[in-house]
Formats: C-alpha cells, structure tokens, sequence
C-alpha cells in the first residue's frame, strides 16, 4: 500500500500540480531542502581543470588503498553528504559480518570543470568504473562523480555517485574549455532545478497516475520504481501487513551543469523510507529486517514485533529541458543506492 498523508513518522510527501504544461509549475507538499552548489560568476577560474584532476587522482589512490585495508578511518575522510552514508554502511557491514568493502577499477575520466570565483568549489567526472566481484572485475558502468571542497581548510571529498543508464547529453562549455554552472538569471527550464528531486519523487511515490508524471519521463528510476514498491506492498499485504513507502530529498548539495541546449544536468540525492508492519501498529508475529540491512544493525533486535524501518539513500542524475521545447519532460538518465539504515521495533 502506498504511504497514506498524515503518518506519525514520514508525513511530507510531494504533488505536481496540474500546471505541469504550463509556462510556470507548481509543486505541492514536501519541497526541496537541497542547495545548489556555487553556481559562480564571471571568467574567474578559483578551481582549475589541472587541479581538478589532482583531486581526482588523490581520490582514487587514497579510497581504493582504504578499500582493500578495510580502513574506514582514511576511507570516510574521502567522502561526503550522500556518500558518506552509502560508504559508511559498508564499513559498518565489514564490522558487524565481515562483508569487504566494494572495490572498483576506474577507466579514463573525462572531467567537467565550472568556472567558479570562489569557494565552494566543486566539479563533475563521467569515468567507466568496474566493480571487483568474487576477484574479478565486472563489465565497466559510466558513472557520474561529484567533488566539493567546501572551504579551503577541508579536503576534497566525493559526495555523489550515480551510475548512468543512457550517455549524458552536450554540455556547454566556454571558451577556455570549462563547464558553464545553471545560474538563476540563465535560460528558463522546465522545472526550478530544486523542484527536480520532489517531482521525480511523487511519480516514485504515486506511480503513472500522479499529476507530477506530466512533467517527468518513465522509466527505472520513477514508474518502475513506483511498481517495484508497489509489488514489495503487494507482498506484504498477501501476509498480513502493511508496506509504507516515501521518497524525499535530501538536505545535501546538488550539482547543475547547463546542457549545450539550455537545459540542465542535475545530480541530486534523495532518500527513500520503507516500513513493514503489523495493521494498527500492534504487536504481531516476527518481523525480520531484510537481509541486506541487517549488517548496518550494530545494536538492538534484526526481528521487530510491531515494524521494521528500512531506509536507502540514492543519487540520481536527471536532465531538465529548456521550457520553451514542446511537450519535453525531465528525464532522469541514471541513479545509484543502497541500503544506509534498518531497525526493528
């Protein structure tokens, strides 16, 4: 079943209006908490392309070095925001069951710098990475990375990854060869950029039906999700209980880059909040935290008698049209997650 408005725990969940088609759109209900990254001003380069892939070196060497040493203490220092979420519940699994953190093999970056004038600074890369299974690497993904250093006194950290589904479209670029940030004095797009997290969300929460599917596209991260959930709720109601789901954003930094059309390219985390429960709420036959979340319970019972939380953090990376191209939608083009919190109650 589907999260009903008003729950005691997840109570904010987001509506496009039927404006959707219009000039302007409107957005009901949980808004968007995330901040845009410094979008910058001007031709001042305070982060420059060599120093971009500096940072970018230093990442990998130093987190796949932790990956293999199981050092959460080198490997956390790497990351942030999102990622630091989805990084520490794999450190968390190799404490609690012994389960190694995932290691990857990166393929040749290609790097998206923004002209920025000041702090923060942050960048994008689009690189091919493998993941280590069973001693083997497997086929290699295109995966979207954004790093941030917030001020000159904190390191550079990666704080989303989202693995693309379809290639990325043109982004414009100045002549020096930088990548052009989505001001809010350029172009008109579909969506406010911050609108895009809680759009897909309502598809995600209400599926094909919701008003807010007027203005984003099907597909893995929207209508197919809806219809995964939607199963998970099936399920649980063939046994009983009740399957309560809600997408929201997240409170972190989301990276706009302008596309060569005058849309924009936005990376963006979001959560996604589950319980399974007895009706009323009431003491019931076991409940068992899923398999994959167990790990991440350091303390308190993996069976709940009443419910069971389980929460993933995702990343996605979508595509917002200019408005003035008929009949467009926001697409979302790739996305990553996993499990970051589970308890039983």
């Amino acid at each position: 079943m589907a999260l009903r408005r008003g729950r005691a725990r997840l109570t904010c969940l987001g509506v496009l209006g039927s404006a959707a088609l219009a000039a302007t759109v409107a957005l009901g209900g949980c808004s968007s908490s995330a901040a845009s990254a410094n979008t910058g001003s001007g031709s001042a380069h305070a982060l420059t392309l060599a120093q971009a892939q500096a940072a970018y070196d230093s990442y990998v060497t130093t987190s796949t070095a932790a990956a293999k040493q199981g050092d959460a203490t080198h490997g956390l220092e790497m990351v942030g925001d999102a990622q630091w979420s989805l990084l520490h519940a794999q450190y968390t699994a190799l404490d609690t069951k012994g389960v190694p953190v995932t290691q990857y093999s990166y393929g040749t970056p290609v790097f998206y710098v923004p002209a920025l004038p000041a702090y923060p600074l942050w960048f994008v890369v689009q690189v091919p990475i493998s993941t280590e299974q069973g001693g083997h690497l497997g086929p290699p993904v295109t995966t979207l990375l954004a790093f941030q250093r917030y001020i000159p006194s904190r390191p550079w950290t990666l704080d989303a990854s989202a693995m693309l589904d379809q290639p990325l479209p043109a982004l414009a670029h100045d002549s020096g060869g930088y990548a052009t940030p989505v001001s809010t004095t350029g172009p008109s797009l579909l969506l406010p950029t911050s609108l895009v997290g809680p759009t897909q969300a309502a598809v995600v929460d209400e599926g094909p039906a919701a008003p807010a599917a007027a203005a984003v596209g099907s597909g893995p991260h929207t209508t197919a999700l809806f219809a995964a959930q939607n199963a998970q709720g099936n399920a649980a109601s063939a046994r009983g209980l009740n399957y309560l789901w809600l997408m929201q954003a997240a409170s972190f930094a989301q990276y706009e880059l302008r596309t060569a059309d005058g849309g924009a390219l936005v990376l963006y985390s979001m959560y996604l909040n589950t319980i399974t429960e007895h009706p009323g709420d009431l003491p019931g036959a076991p409940i068992p935290v899923p398999a994959n979340f167990a790990p991440l319970i350091t303390t308190g019972a993996t069976i709940g008698h009443r419910g069971v939380d389980a929460n993933w953090t995702y990343e996605f990376v979508a595509v917002d049209p200019p408005a003035t191209v008929h009949g467009a939608k926001v697409e979302v083009i790739g996305g990553s997650g996993g499990p970051t919190y589970g308890h039983a109650y």
